[in-house]
């Protein structure tokens, strides 16, 4: 009965041995897939709309404003250079002019896209499955785009104006620009800008996200301040590029004034293409790319870095449950 005893429970040994093995390779299994879903969704965490509102806005308005305030020549040459018609050259004389109005605009618009942004994203990834992440970052910047449509159209109308010459103020260009043209002159080329500036921000935005999904789960930890920088820059620049003839025929529409040089969005590029040649709908994409390039590294290494900021001041859920059991 020895050996027989000894084979059985050599046998029961290696079961158990097998049943051990197979758990520990299905908890790793399981480590995996929830290392991959905390990337995409982040930390399972109780929503809060009012807070990420908020601390959207924060983070939001301080990118906005640093970017702008960097890379502001660079934009003004991009505009004069798409203004220009022929092969006229451009002036480089005063290329802040407009920048103290356009702050004036920027600082809500960035605050208010950011704080509109990030709840719907957070909403969006607990609401789509997660290989639909790309769709709820690409639906949360169009979102976040069309609640600040109504402050960045007036906005840009005055600074690119002023950019070209055309006004001396923001107060003077808001004043002229309402006597000469009535309420609506703010808002010319609203459905141009609407063309240009969803697509942009959606797929700059869904980029970036699944940019820093793919980084993070490769890396296995949360990227820095230098990282996240890198990866705004890359979807800044590509984004950029693609939507240059976008960009092009916004800004025609939006300097036009009350001349009405252009009856609409299609006019607007048969004209171009007809007198100037397709190659004019890709005027000033060296430097748009240079500037929206630079523009995403600083704004989204400054917008992690704010976020970051903010959230270490409210603890995590469960290290305050931790403390009331202590």
């Amino acid at each position: 009965m020895g050996p027989i005893k000894l084979a059985a429970d050599a046998e029961n040994s290696s079961v158990a041995s097998f049943d051990a093995c197979d758990r520990k390779m299905r908890n790793s299994l399981l480590e995996r897939k929830k290392s991959f879903a905390s990337v995409s969704m982040g930390e399972e965490k109780p929503f809060n709309f009012f807070r990420t509102f908020f601390e959207g806005v924060i983070a939001g308005g301080a990118a906005g404003v640093v970017v702008e305030a960097a890379l502001y020549p660079i934009d003004t040459i991009k505009t004069r250079l798409q203004a220009v018609h022929g092969g006229g050259k451009i002036d480089l004389k005063d290329l802040y002019s407009g920048l103290t109005g356009n702050l004036a605009g920027v600082l809500p618009a960035s605050a208010l896209f950011v704080g509109v942004y990030e709840p719907t994203k957070q909403k969006l990834l607990k609401t789509f499955p997660e290989n639909l992440s790309a769709a709820a970052h690409f639906t949360a910047g169009v979102v976040g785009g069309f609640a600040t449509s109504f402050i960045r159209v007036p906005t840009e109308i005055v600074k690119q104006r002023m950019q070209i010459g055309q006004f001396t103020s923001a107060p003077d260009a808001v004043r002229l620009i309402i006597s000469k043209e009535g309420f609506k002159g703010l808002y010319a080329g609203y459905g141009s800008f609407l063309l240009r500036d969803l697509p942009f921000d959606a797929i700059q935005f869904c980029i970036y996200e699944q940019l820093r999904i793919g980084y993070k789960a490769a890396a296995n930890r949360d990227l820095n301040d230098p990282e996240n920088a890198i990866i705004g820059a890359f979807a800044g620049a590509l984004t950029g590029a693609i939507t240059t003839p976008l960009d092009v025929i916004k800004t025609r529409l939006m300097i036009q004034g009350s001349g009405n040089q252009y009856k609409g969005i299609l006019d607007c590029v048969q004209t171009i293409v007809r007198k100037e040649g397709p190659p004019a709908l890709l005027k000033g994409i060296e430097p748009r790319v240079l500037w929206i390039g630079i523009g995403g590294s600083i704004f989204f290494g400054v917008l992690e870095s704010t976020k970051r900021l903010l959230a270490q001041r409210h603890p995590a859920p469960h290290q305050d449950s931790n403390t009331k059991h202590d």
